[in-house]
């Protein structure tokens, strides 16, 4: 019996190490925090060196909010849990993630946006063509941005002070917590797969900590 209860704890420890390390290879880090590999960066003209808009520095990203643009993955995700952190480095004003960007290259992607305005990260934001239903409630934008409001009253941090937002894509669902609040939740969505961007678009603003999860 005794020889038993060895195996059977020997085979649960080899059960959780396995568990560990395949949930360990699903993890994706989008930002290695040494450079930007991985990441095309993009300002309309060429007035100022995109180079120094964005710029890494001791593991953070560092955008310097103007002019706007953004800096988007080179690869293609979908069913995905994405983690990311962010702070102001100066007063708060804005910028966001953008999801599922499509098309070409232009300041204001088609995509969905999870926005980091102040005081609104949370909210929903359709940029160009796109829909999204949210509390039975079916939003359609043929303009250039149409906002969904968040569920909750504003929980970020003052300027200087490190934020959490987890977006999980889910098929056509999107849900957004903002410091492991669900601010946002949306189920389908008119784009459901394409790259991930950041935006520079306000004043100066931090990126650590940048990852992807793959959701089954």
């Amino acid at each position: 019996m005794k020889k038993k209860v060895v195996v059977v704890s020997v085979f649960s420890v080899l059960l959780l190490f396995a568990c560990a390390q395949k949930q360990e290879a699903e993890k994706v880090m989008l930002f290695n925090g040494t450079d930007l590999s991985g990441w095309k960066l993009f300002i309309p003209g060429d007035s100022v060196d995109v180079e120094q808009v964005w710029t890494v520095k001791e593991g953070v990203v560092h955008c310097a909010g103007v002019p706007n643009g953004y800096m988007m993955t080179e690869e293609s995700y979908s069913d995905y849990k994405l983690h990311l952190e962010w702070r102001w480095a100066e007063e708060p004003t804005n910028s966001g993630v953008l999801l599922h960007c499509q098309g070409p290259d232009q300041t204001w992607p088609n995509c969905i946006e999870c926005q980091l305005m102040a005081g609104n990260a949370g909210d929903f934001v359709l940029i160009g063509p796109g829909s999204i239903t949210v509390d039975d409630s079916t939003y359609v934008n043929e303009e250039r941005f149409l906002s969904i409001k968040k569920k909750h009253e504003s929980n970020e941090k003052p300027a200087g002070e490190w934020n959490t937002y987890d977006i999980e894509v889910r098929g056509s669902s999107v849900a957004c917590y903002v410091n492991g609040l669900m601010q946002s939740n949306g189920v389908d969505c008119s784009h459901t797969s394409g790259p991930i961007a950041l935006q520079s678009e306000g004043s100066p603003i931090e990126f650590r900590n940048i990852y992807i999860t793959a959701l089954e």
